[in-house]
């Protein structure tokens, strides 16, 4: 008895994931220093906020580390699946880390709106690190986001979201710091606080997607219809009678129920489930399906 899927070694997958990693963790740490040292320096709300938004990025690239590695083992005993469902808890710590930084930013931004001894900031130091980091997570934006739709990865397409609100984040802080010379140094508490506004969005956007991964969240309508239409293409399938969708990790679960001639002899109704498993298996959000046949004048 076969305990355990058959596994197959992905290092193509391991390369990607280990690329995007060492991005995001030498990406986040490098800024995450700069940003504390020069807000530290000139007390800028906005450029706190940005800050305390990279430390949270260091936070999550620590957890993606340790989150991946966990997902990519191979299935055992106890998890005959593999260990994908692993990749979406990784999803809702970097959620989770989001919230935090957003917690701290409005905090800062408020305690600096109510506390009356505003004054303009500088447009040295905390100018040029905005700007670079805004440059820098737009490249990271699209090197992420480029590996998450390759390899279908949510833990990723998170991280890649993140980025770029972390480029929306630092513009607004940049326009803070402008405002509060240009205008009133009311601006620069004003951007902090819309800085942590907009990274509470995505990390509802973000934890409402992984916790459809955990919870089972089937298929949308349009991808049924593609399994479907699939699986009644395959030569000797009359029709398709149930189907049935989850998500285990990243991808999709698909338990499929044929109707074919009661006449054919076993080894052919089993070639023509074995071809339906292929045909759906190729979807690329598909890990896995499983086919039932059942001949199709079956009376119960």
């Amino acid at each position: 008895m076969q305990w355990v899927r058959n596994f197959k070694p992905n290092p193509e997958l391991e390369r990607n994931y280990r690329n995007a990693l060492l991005i995001t963790m030498g990406g986040n740490l490098a800024l995450a220093v700069a940003k504390g040292i020069v807000a530290y320096l000139s007390g800028s709300a906005a450029l706190y906020a940005d800050a305390a938004n990279s430390v949270s990025d260091v936070v999550y690239s620590v957890f993606m580390v340790l989150g991946l590695w966990a997902a990519l083992r191979p299935p055992d005993i106890s998890h005959p699946q593999g260990h994908s469902r692993y990749e979406p808890l990784v999803g809702l710590a970097v959620t989770a880390s989001m919230a935090l930084a957003g917690f701290e930013a409005a905090r800062n931004a408020i305690s600096r709106y109510t506390s009356g001894s505003l004054s303009a900031i500088t447009l040295d130091l905390p100018v040029i690190i905005l700007l670079v980091s805004a440059l820098v997570k737009v490249g990271m934006y699209f090197f992420i986001n480029r590996i998450s739709r390759r390899i279908l990865s949510p833990t990723l397409a998170t991280t890649a979201r993140d980025n770029l609100s972390d480029v929306l984040a630092s513009l607004a802080a940049f326009i803070g710091i402008l405002g509060s010379n240009f205008i009133h140094p009311l601006a620069d508490p004003i951007a902090g606080l819309l800085v942590a506004l907009w990274i509470f969005r995505n990390a509802f956007l973000a934890g409402r997607e992984n916790l459809g991964f955990l919870t089972g969240r089937g298929a949308t309508r349009e991808e049924v219809e593609a399994f479907i239409h699939a699986a009644e293409n395959v030569p000797g399938v009359i029709m398709v009678h149930h189907i049935m969708t989850d998500y285990v990790g990243p991808r999709l679960m698909v338990d499929l129920h044929i109707n074919v001639d009661g006449n054919k002899t076993l080894t052919e109704s089993h070639r023509i489930s074995d071809a339906v498993i292929q045909v759906l298996e190729a979807f690329p959000n598909v890990d896995r399906a499983y086919v039932h046949v059942e001949p199709h004048d079956w009376k119960d």
